[in-house]
């Protein structure tokens, strides 16, 4: 879509047009989305104009997408009469990373156009720790009492739906609030007007606690294929739900994290064109120097194999090769095994069977590779005992590298620290090392130096 053509309209709408129609007729065909990315080419007064002309729930929705700054200044220009019943509108979990972006003394603005007990709540969740269920969680969902019939349940759903995020589900609590089962929107429209939703929720419930990890409610959500899912506190009382479309908003913050962590940097803490030049110098060298470092003693191995070296020369005409041959092992295994541990799919636990299968299939690539290696020494010319030198310290090394990438990432787990900080370009430093003392000391026992 061309947002700039579609700004250039809206504003003509805005300032000449006449006929309220024309900018409906404009805004009518975009989604909110789309209007929020327009907006952000608009002057701070046409996007408080624009808003103000929206339907509510089509407002709510937009704002939801700008960042916190955007939207308390959209809203603090407001009418108190628009901006109250506007700010009601948005999801509270939106509410909430609003708040907590700004200045206190501007959330406390924003606080006091919302109802006292919308507000209470509102203080409630800004109270969760932050990558928790309470801080990702809405209190914008459906609950019933158990002993309603379906009508009453409906009649409930009619009056307080248009405020909830998703009516596909409603929450059946009893009289202390505990969560007691669930029932679709469906099944409470097909039974009969009189039948109790106690008799008809399910109680099979999976639900989570407040302070579980984002991460796990992510993996419970996706593995489940819910739409959403209630967390409930240390009584089982129900205190609010997770979304889906909350829970992809984790799932990428996390898989950004994790690839920015496997490159060698600190995860970045705003998109990269709002992120400073110091900043990005911040976040890079403090692995930089890790990593510089780390790899200094490279140097000092070769070093130590000098007289190797000087002896043999052709030996050297295959270090790049190695070394780079084990960190790319290494590279391959970490990767695959950061996702697993976050999918859930190993734990520690499994650390021997890991190992076990990453040996095996270690085996057989260094086998392979060690074929192709001894192959490529004999084009080059070189003497038979160096082929087999080399052959065999690309199968060593490609062991080894698989050994070192199947513990360290399931040993840090263990100690709950993230295993994405074993970083490629970390463990490929550490490899590189160990890989010069396995070939320098398997030439040295097969050429007899």
């Amino acid at each position: 879509m061309d947002y700039t053509l579609v700004q250039k309209e809206i504003q003509f709408a805005l300032h000449n047009s006449k006929d309220p129609q024309q900018l409906f007729d404009l805004v009518y065909s975009l989604r909110p989305y789309d209007i929020s990315e327009v907006m952000k080419g608009l002057s701070p007064e046409d996007q408080i104009d624009l808003i103000s002309k929206l339907p509510i729930p089509t407002a709510a929705e937009t704002l939801e997408y700008l960042e916190p700054e955007m939207q308390y200044h959209i809203l603090r220009h407001l009418k108190d009469s628009v901006a109250s019943p506007l700010l009601k509108q948005i999801s509270s979990d939106a509410v909430v990373d609003m708040l907590l972006a700004i200045h206190p003394l501007q959330a406390q603005r924003l606080l006091d156009l919302l109802p006292e007990d919308y507000r209470d709540k509102i203080n409630q969740l800004m109270t969760y720790p932050e990558y928790t269920a309470g801080s990702l969680m809405t209190v914008d969902y459906i609950s019933a009492r158990a002993h309603w019939n379906g009508e009453q349940a409906l009649q409930h759903i009619r009056k307080v739906g248009h405020e909830a995020e998703i009516i596909s589900y409603i929450y059946v609590t009893d009289i202390r609030g505990e969560l007691v089962g669930i029932c679709s929107l469906k099944e409470i429209i097909l039974a009969s007007p009189d039948t109790r939703l106690g008799d008809i929720a399910t109680k099979d419930i999976i639900s989570v606690p407040a302070d579980m990890e984002q991460e796990e409610v992510a993996n419970i959500l996706s593995r489940y294929d819910f739409y959403a899912l209630p967390v409930v506190d240390h009584q089982n009382r129900l205190i609010g739900i997770i979304t889906v479309d909350d829970v992809v908003d984790v799932i990428q913050e996390e898989a950004t994290e994790d690839f920015q962590k496997m490159g060698g940097s600190s995860p970045l803490s705003e998109p990269y064109f709002k992120t400073s030049i110091w900043e990005l110098f911040r976040k890079r060298i403090l692995w930089l120097l890790v990593l510089f470092i780390g790899g200094a003693y490279t140097a000092n191995v070769l070093e130590k194999f000098s007289d190797t070296l000087s002896k043999i020369v052709e030996l050297s005409f295959f270090i790049p090769l190695l070394t780079g041959t084990g960190g790319n092992t290494a590279s391959q295994i970490v990767t695959t095994l950061v996702r697993a541990l976050g999918m859930g799919e190993v734990k520690f636990q499994d650390l021997f069977r890991v190992i076990r299968k990453e040996l095996l299939t270690g085996i057989l690539l260094g086998l392979s590779l060690g074929m192709i290696m001894y192959l490529r020494a004999m084009m080059m010319g070189v003497n038979t005992n160096i082929g087999w030198v080399v052959s065999i310290s690309i199968l060593v090394i490609v062991l080894w590298s698989s050994l070192v990438s199947a513990v360290l990432p399931l040993l840090l787990h263990r100690l709950r620290v993230d295993p994405a900080v074993v970083s490629n370009p970390l463990i490929t430093t550490l490899v590189d090392g160990t890989g010069l003392i396995i070939y320098f000391t398997t030439a040295k026992l097969l050429l007899h130096l």
